[in-house]
């Protein structure tokens, strides 16, 4: 009987285990004019005639929006996920400003 048991229970929480590491997700907050300019999209995207919109809050901080037509944007995020690559482009006009020497060392990468 144990037999049986041991190795289903394995499997569950195996199951289990890759579920809550690719599928559980978690809100991200957001600024105001991230929001603004998410419903601007929505509003380009679907051809909405909507003229206001709101922010949607939880625990004091902006998840997302919710326009006058019902379309409702929630911001998530995988509660397991790596942290975002940083990409450094070498025609940055902040480059610029950090010197000749900076920049060498940026450019021969």
């Amino acid at each position: 009987m144990l037999e049986i048991i041991v190795p289903a229970l394995w499997t569950l929480f195996t199951v289990y285990i890759v579920w809550y590491c690719t599928s559980a997700k978690h809100y991200a907050p957001i600024t105001s004019t991230e929001a603004k300019m998410l419903w601007v999209l929505h509003r380009n995207g679907v051809r909405c005639n909507a003229k206001r919109w709101r922010e949607v809050r939880r625990i004091g901080k902006i998840i997302g929006f919710e326009c006058e037509c019902g379309h409702k944007h929630i911001q998530k995020r995988p509660i397991v996920s790596s942290a975002p690559a940083l990409q450094i482009d070498a025609k940055n006009p902040m480059l610029a400003k950090l010197g000749s020497s900076k920049k060498a060392s940026f450019e021969r990468d």
